[in-house]
């Protein structure tokens, strides 16, 4: 009878322990503004969640859960977090208790699987900190001022984008061209660039909108590294925002992909004030319509000066519903700079050199596209007339491509210019004949 009893209650305890949640996992992201704790979970789980103060803490109970996982190992240096506590209560309910050194806004949140990771439990901590209205040096409202570029580094931290082969990922790839870019765009003296990203956390879409605005850009560009379920799949894209929906199969199952990234922030539908969300739609599509054709109108320089550098996926401008997209008054493309899932594609995109001539490439569109189309009130377009007879040398620059690029020839360039030598350097301006 004692070893039924005894047979019974240790049956009894490991049904428990099957039944339990479990973590697995543990993953901490810091950005500028926020620290990320995500949980990696076997299953989806319930929870309830309070904040403490005097002093500060975020608490987190996990229902019918066991921990299997060391929060020992996260590193807390650079976030508000001093210590993570964890204890059982009610035999079966997991309890952690984040003290902090600073207040905080939290936000708990759960994610179902997805192709890429399972159930999640996510702990945001946002720091607080007073807002104050910031104009970046060179750029405040005055006459001949530079023209802003915010330059967005698709995904990041949790998020890595599309994996290639060797496990190349997108966020990094796309984070090394957006620095060429802001590097090419600051060494222009009628430009300054503005990275949206600088590092390896995840920005939710309308936080990189929001950033642009505080920067004051003119335009916004973000830049990604396609992926597909064929290797075969190959060529560099650039997309506008449509208002009305993809323009091709493959522009919808895109704007798809890239907008359910989104849901690892926990975002939200954009909200206009206190108007009803129908009229705040409307609104919405209304304002989009004037920047929707200057970035148009952009994205055709951009594709011609990428067309020869890489193979286009198609050639034209693709218009889809992305959301990193969708500010209505900053003109905004986005780019995809090759199919990372093709290893040929692949190489060229974790390679210095490609990564420079694709960030060249989008600098000379968006620079050809100012010159046609200044904004009153900046340098470019005081400078405009004097730009247009030289030519500022970028690395990589020879001769015959300026001349080539220009209808001329190396003999006349270096005639009209006095050179002695077809050597040239970075920065150097070549004064350019008068068109005939």
């Amino acid at each position: 009878m004692l070893t039924f009893l005894i047979s019974c209650l240790i049956m009894l305890i490991f049904s428990d322990f099957a039944e339990s949640s479990e973590i697995e996992g543990l993953r901490l992201y810091r950005s500028p503004d926020r620290t990320r704790i995500v949980l990696d979970l076997n299953e989806a789980v319930r929870y309830h969640t309070f904040t403490l103060e005097n002093p500060n803490r975020v608490v987190v109970d996990i229902l019918d859960s066991r921990l299997n996982a060391a929060f020992e190992l996260l590193d807390l240096s650079n976030t508000p977090i001093t210590r993570i506590r964890t204890g059982v209560r009610g035999s079966t309910n997991l309890r952690m208790v984040f003290d902090l050194a600073d207040q905080v806004s939290s936000k708990v949140f759960s994610l179902q699987s997805n192709e890429r990771y399972g159930n999640r439990l996510v702990v945001d901590l946002y720091d607080i900190k007073k807002r104050t209205s910031k104009k970046l040096a060179g750029i405040i409202e005055q006459a001949n001022r530079k023209i802003v570029i915010a330059i967005d580094a698709g995904h990041g931290g949790e998020d890595p984008g599309a994996l290639g082969p060797g496990r190349i990922r997108e966020k990094v790839i796309v984070l090394q061209i957006a620095k060429r870019l802001k590097t090419l765009f600051d060494e222009d003296p009628d430009f300054i660039g503005v990275l949206i990203r600088k590092g390896d956390y995840y920005l939710a879409h309308r936080r990189r909108t929001e950033i642009a605005h505080n920067s004051l850009a003119d335009f916004f560009i973000s830049i990604h590294a396609d992926a597909f379920s064929s290797p075969a799949a190959y060529g560099a894209s650039v997309y506008a925002l449509s208002t009305k929906g993809a323009t091709s199969e493959a522009a919808r199952y895109l704007a798809s992909k890239e907008n359910r990234a989104d849901l690892i922030g926990g975002a939200v539908s954009l909200s206009l004030g206190d108007k009803p969300d129908a009229l705040a739609e409307v609104l919405l599509d209304l304002s989009m319509t004037a920047t929707l054709s200057s970035s148009l109108a952009a994205g055709e320089y951009v594709l011609k000066n990428i067309d020869g550098l890489a193979r286009l996926h198609k050639k034209r401008v693709e218009q889809a519903g992305f959301l990193v997209l969708k500010s209505p008054d900053i003109p905004s493309l986005l780019i995809e700079a090759g199919f990372i899932s093709n290893p040929r594609e692949a190489k060229l995109l974790s390679s210095n050199t490609y990564q420079q001539n694709m960030a060249r490439a989008i600098y000379r569109g968006m620079v050809q596209y100012y010159l046609d189309n200044p904004p009153p009130g900046t340098s470019l377009a005081v400078n405009k007339t004097e730009r247009l007879k030289t030519h500022i040398v970028l690395k990589g620059d020879t001769l015959s491509q300026i001349a080539q690029k220009y209808r001329t020839t190396v003999d006349y360039l270096l005639r009209y210019n006095n050179l002695s030598s077809k050597q040239i350097k970075v920065g150097q301006r070549i004064s350019l004949p008068p068109s005939k």
